[in-house]
């Protein structure tokens, strides 16, 4: 067996809705087909494929109220000019990372639930 790439993140939340809405809005995610599990959630998905899969919780033991045991997870992605500018029109805190060693731009952004993503661009656009 050999692992060849990462299928999807699953994250639980308290802000169910604000976790929808803040990953179509900033990253450009769709809710998608969803299986008829017996909790609330969403799918949300880029083409084809379901990358992050929220749960609801009620409890607050959610996201970043608990100490986190990952610290970031991470897209592939072009088009760094208009992503950048996206968060700047939308107010959005990120830190960019230039990695010229790895010939990758980083932008580092946080959900509403606290969780750190990053999404690196080539260098080269």
């Amino acid at each position: 067996m050999g692992i060849a790439s990462l299928d999807h993140v699953n994250l639980r939340t308290t802000r169910l809705d604000e976790m929808i809405e803040w990953y179509c809005n900033m990253l450009g995610m769709r809710v998608g087909p969803r299986p008829p599990f017996p909790f609330p959630g969403a799918w949300l998905y880029v083409g084809e494929h379901a990358y992050v899969h929220l749960v609801g919780v009620e409890t607050a033991a959610a996201g970043s109220e608990t100490e986190l045991k990952l610290e970031h997870f991470a897209f592939s992605a072009n088009g760094l000019d208009s992503f950048e500018a996206h968060l700047k029109t939308n107010d959005v805190r990120y830190h960019r990372a230039d990695l010229t060693a790895v010939d990758i731009v980083q932008l580092n952004v946080w959900d509403p639930d606290g969780n750190h993503i990053h999404i690196d661009f080539p260098a080269d656009e």
